[in-house]
């Protein structure tokens, strides 16, 4: 981590139609970084530029947030693609956001994978090599946000591709630095000080309790915060505080080129 700032991304723009997922206007004004759905696992045409104008409207750089086209599942349940499907659901997906970003003036500079896809991508090595290389293939400036210690972690710095470590702040972790599934108890943090200490800890020490107990090494530049558990806007504003307090300024990993973004830290 170079300095005292820190990145603060959410997952957004996860609606279809008039259906919205979490309180997307909420979010932006405390987080630094959206990952917007690409039409995949959530996300319409109308909901991706509405987000994304949302987000450039409070100086929020947007990324591409890549998922399995499972909107009943959002994403998250495990789903059978060869790997050219893979590699091409991640194109088309980064074509769309991209195409839209394109029409609003700002090119996107980062982007990483949702749900079920993401942990396939981060324990197999095939998966991660053409995910990771879809990625590099559509735009080889692009940077990939992902778990450090993974198949895709790895497969970025192998390919070259920027690697912005990402911690997520509301979920429990495998001593392996693998997230905790869904369906195991305690895999989804809710308590507001449980998760305050967990970030206070990855910033100064580099280091989280594994689910088991263990300490394992947990470098990181961003911290997810999820926007579709209940009281997400009150977790997401005391992981803020929580950061500022340590004494980072919260700011984006990276500026989208064609933006210009002003730091909203008040003690910047």
């Amino acid at each position: 981590m170079t300095g005292r700032t820190i990145d603060l991304n959410s997952d957004l723009g996860e609606g279809y139609g008039a259906w919205r997922m979490a309180d997307d206007a909420a979010m932006l004004d405390i987080v630094s970084s959206a990952n917007i759905a690409c039409g995949a696992h959530a996300g319409d045409p109308v909901v991706m530029a509405d987000t994304l104008a949302l987000a450039l409207a409070r100086g929020v750089a947007p990324r591409a947030h890549i998922g399995y086209p499972d909107r009943q599942g959002f994403g998250r349940r495990p789903m059978q693609f060869d790997l050219r499907e893979l590699e091409l659901l991640t194109l088309t997906q980064l074509g769309a956001i991209s195409a839209l970003a394109g029409a609003a003036g700002v090119r996107l500079t980062h982007a990483n994978f949702h749900g079920a896809l993401g942990n396939l991508s981060f324990v197999d090595r095939d998966v991660a090599r053409v995910l990771i290389g879809a990625l590099r293939s559509f735009d080889s400036d692009l940077a990939f946000v992902g778990l450090p210690h993974t198949a895709a972690a790895d497969e970025a710095e192998r390919q070259g591709l920027r690697l912005v470590r990402s911690f997520l702040a509301d979920r429990a972790y495998n001593p392996d630095g693998t997230l905790v599934s869904r369906k195991q108890s305690g895999a989804v943090i809710h308590d507001q000080a449980a998760v305050a200490a967990r970030i206070a800890q990855a910033l100064t020490e580099g280091t989280v309790r594994a689910i088991d107990g263990s300490l394992i090494a947990m470098p990181v530049d961003s911290i997810l915060i999820h926007s579709d558990t209940a009281g997400a806007v009150e977790l997401a504003q005391a992981i803020r505080r929580t950061v500022e307090e340590a004494g980072f300024t919260v700011v984006p990993f990276a500026t989208p080129r064609g933006l210009n973004i002003p730091s909203r830290n008040e003690n910047a």
